[in-house]
């Protein structure tokens, strides 16, 4: 490939590149880089396609499009089996987890694709062709709708876990969570924990003296504050009381932030970093900026058949943050819908 040639083909990717950098750089607690990065992963897929084809290297060619095939395979296998999975995760939570409407959302969204399936399926032998095919629209718009933003929101979700952390921070603020039989840190909580004082001790090796914050509030069915259980379950872990902070009146996710921000100020100020599970990193992120703490944070490993269901729930806090953008779009496709039911009645 002749050298002008190469440049021309790689260019739209370079400034792709340099644009989704300096996006994530600036700021990257911000839905809009799972947008960008989507569309730099377009134009890199499209960029390889065409220097492989480009080279006429038969053998280079034959592996790649091998490759693109199981690779379509695998996503075709994934949604033809999506019910069955749903299903099987749904079980698995049950059983380790509890009864919990939380714990129930993989099951409930088997049990509606499950209708949506068996309506699209019936519905004609039913329902007038106009109401049908304005139905049609309707859950097949929103559904596309609703699978390109939760694949968005996985994308940044995935990017900001793996952003790295430098370790320069003054305090690290740990996310309380509920406690078991109201005094007892959860797994789920001693994760989140276990990372602070994971990141505390490698500070500590620099020669920096970093304070770890524990936030939590009590809930009404716990017998003492979140942030002080944390506090209790870090001492057993080796960590000094005097490099301890505990801000116990926080409820919620927001509350956290701005309240361990007042206490991070009576103490001094300097730089922060927060510390939660890797599913809800990103929401705590924005919760972060909204109370004016310029913090980054670093995700706790969680089990993976907890996952799911935890990214579903978290998706769904951050449709209630957006809900006015995804109202509007839901109205458009709402529109779309009874255009097509209109036509089909003149």
């Amino acid at each position: 490939m002749e050298t002008t040639t190469l440049l021309a083909v790689l260019l739209p990717l370079i400034v792709m590149t340099g644009i989704f950098v300096a996006s994530f750089t600036i700021e990257p607690r911000r839905l809009f880089n799972g947008l960008l990065f989507n569309i730099w992963l377009i134009f890199a897929a499209a960029t390889a396609a065409l220097l492989i084809l480009g080279s006429n290297n038969r053998l280079l060619i034959a592996v790649f499009a091998t490759l693109f095939v199981i690779f379509m395979l695998v996503i075709l296998a994934i949604f033809a089996l999506h019910l069955l999975w749903l299903a099987w995760n749904a079980i698995v939570v049950w059983r380790r987890e509890g009864h919990s409407l939380g714990n129930m959302l993989t099951l409930l969204l088997a049990v509606f694709l499950l209708l949506l399936e068996i309506g699209a399926s019936f519905g004609r032998q039913f329902l007038p062709d106009p109401l049908y095919n304005g139905l049609a629209v309707l859950f097949t718009l929103s559904i596309g709708y609703v699978l390109v933003s939760l694949y968005n929101f996985l994308t940044v979700l995935v990017l900001y876990n793996l952003r790295p952390l430098k370790h320069n921070k003054d305090f690290l603020v740990v996310l309380g969570a509920g406690l078991i039989n109201g005094d007892t840190v959860s797994p789920l909580l001693a994760a989140r924990i276990n990372a602070g004082i994971k990141f505390y001790r490698k500070e500590k090796t620099k020669g920096l003296h970093p304070k770890l914050v524990f936030s939590g509030g009590q809930g009404g069915d716990e017998k003492l504050p979140e942030g002080l259980a944390m506090q209790r379950y870090a001492l057993t872990q080796g960590v000094p009381a005097e490099d301890t902070l505990i801000e116990d009146r926080s409820t919620t996710t927001l509350e956290n932030m701005k309240f361990s921000k007042t206490l991070i100020d009576q103490n001094g100020g300097g730089s922060v970093a927060f510390f939660t599970n890797n599913y809800h990193l990103f929401r705590a992120g924005i919760y972060a900026k909204a109370a004016g703490l310029n913090a980054n944070g670093k995700g706790a490993a969680t089990s993976f058949y907890f996952l799911p269901n935890a990214v579903i729930r978290e998706y769904l806090a951050m449709v209630m943050l957006h809900k006015r953008r995804h109202m509007i779009v839901f109205g458009l496709i709402a529109l779309a819908a009874l255009s097509t039911m209109g036509v089909q009645l003149l």
